[in-house]
């Protein structure tokens, strides 16, 4: 089944064939590490850990780095604050990243690069771009030049002249034109810095990415993905200076980016008060709830994010778990496990992954009325590409709560069970709203009474 992906360079759907069938290459923009991300910046690595898991169905090899921006000014300000050096504000927010990631359900790439261990790249493709007439030191810095590249502009399809006059670009003298941007940049005493041929310094953000992109995956990539908010100037840049520093050849063939996360239907931001850590919401609202959420629009649309899609999410979950644990007797036929054609077809096309979950929803209720394990492989292959369904249905209905005395609660149910026997009915209501009390939902049902934790 071909996979056909939206790609911005050309603004249109496009039958996926990578460079090399054998060795399939993929970009992601990852963190700056000063602090917790927020809701925003999961959803790219959701979709695209999605995206990951769905080439490497098809393609033998499959490569994947989502890099660490470790230094940046940023970071400097926050080691300034608290006094310590920059390694210790990226150490701890880069392993809180992990976490979070890790919690969404989010795969690990295969190669996450540092900037901090990729200086001598970063110099290298600068000097690569001085020597071309692409980039030139002023000052103790180092600038590209933007009329040196004819197609400045081609990826966000923009005039290169609107581009410059509505970025937020610092004019300085020593630059030739107002949008050349900084490839690296003098570093005072108290800053991090690396020697090189300008002087000690440190580089700019958008020369990170190329360099580590090329070291670890090649000069063209197939894929390279981020948020639509970094299209300018972060991707065009990077544009820009991979294309010139290695002779012109084509930095990305695959341009892929994911909308931005509104919050009852206003743009997140600082000065909305409306900004939601993840490592926070991982703390009130169960993780797979958090993704499917994520997963629920498609990738190149806005999503809107509140308290009450959560809760719907936690809902669909509960209903698909709920049944996982009526089949939970049911014995999976031998082997892998299958992947429904649905489900395939529909992230194939462009990732449409609102399709594959309404495709998961029909497997659910398939599976229920069936009862059979052909139907619960299907449920539980199609939900495992969407990184669903990845708990026992026991881990998902007492999650949460590790200070909950099960052995109280199962008492009470003994002493239920036994006023129902003896048809004190009074008796057995009076426990259900104690067990209701406790925040504990009782269901009676064939193979006898469950519970689970209810979440406020």
């Amino acid at each position: 089944m071909p996979i056909s992906l939206y790609n911005s360079l050309t603004r249109r759907a496009e039958p996926f064939a990578p460079l090399d069938p054998e060795r399939v290459t993929m970009y992601l923009c990852g963190p700056t590490v000063y602090n917790y991300v927020h809701i925003g910046n999961a959803r790219g690595p959701v979709v695209f850990d999605v995206l990951v898991r769905l080439l490497r169905r098809h393609y033998p090899h499959v490569v994947y780095a989502r890099n660490i921006t470790d230094v940046d000014d940023k970071i400097n300000a926050a080691a300034q604050q608290q006094g310590v050096q920059i390694d210790a504000i990226t150490n701890r927010f880069a392993q809180a990243y992990r976490d979070d990631m890790a919690g969404l359900g989010v795969a690990p790439p295969d190669i996450e690069p540092h900037a901090t261990t990729h200086i001598a790249q970063i110099v290298t493709m600068i000097e690569a771009l001085i020597d071309g007439g692409h980039a030139y030191a002023a000052e103790g810095h180092v600038l590209f030049d933007v009329g040196s590249f004819a197609d400045y502009g081609k990826l966000s399809g923009r005039d290169p002249d609107e581009l410059i006059a509505g970025a937020r670009v610092e004019v300085a003298p020593y630059k030739r034109n107002a949008g050349d941007f900084v490839l690296w940049k003098p570093s005072t005493p108290e800053l991090p810095g690396w020697d090189s041929p300008w002087g000690r310094g440190r580089p700019g953000w958008h020369i990170e990415c190329s360099a580590m992109s090329a070291a670890h995956l090649g000069e063209t990539i197939d894929i390279h993905a981020g948020g639509v908010d970094l299209l300018f100037p972060h991707h065009e840049n990077e544009v820009a200076q991979s294309t010139c520093a290695h002779g012109g050849k084509l930095f990305a063939r695959w341009w892929m980016h994911n909308g931005m996360l509104t919050f009852d239907g206003r743009k997140m931001s600082k000065s909305l008060g409306n900004v939601l850590l993840l490592h926070e919401l991982l703390k009130l609202h169960p993780a797979e709830a958090l993704r499917l959420r994520l997963l629920s629009g498609h990738y190149r649309q806005p999503l809107d994010w509140s308290e009450a899609a959560i809760q719907q999410a936690t809902s669909t979950l509960d209903g698909w778990y709920r049944v996982l644990r009526d089949l939970a007797d049911v014995v999976l036929p031998a082997g892998e496990l299958p992947v429904p054609p649905r489900i395939e077809a529909a992230l194939c096309d462009d990732l449409n992954t609102p399709q594959a979950l309404a495709e998961l929803s029909v497997l659910a209720d398939a599976a229920r009325q069936s009862g059979s394990a052909e139907a619960k492989a299907a449920l539980l292959g199609g939900a495992a590409l969407l990184g669903l369904l990845q708990q026992s249905p026991e881990a998902w209905f007492r999650r949460g709560d590790e200070a909950i005395d099960e052995a109280r609660i199962e008492d009470l149910l003994e002493q239920r069970r036994a006023a129902r026997v003896s048809r004190d009915f009074a008796r057995a209501d009076a426990i259900r709203d104690e067990l209701a009390a406790l925040g504990i939902a009782i269901e009676d049902g064939a193979q006898g009474t469950r519970w689970s934790i209810v979440k406020a």
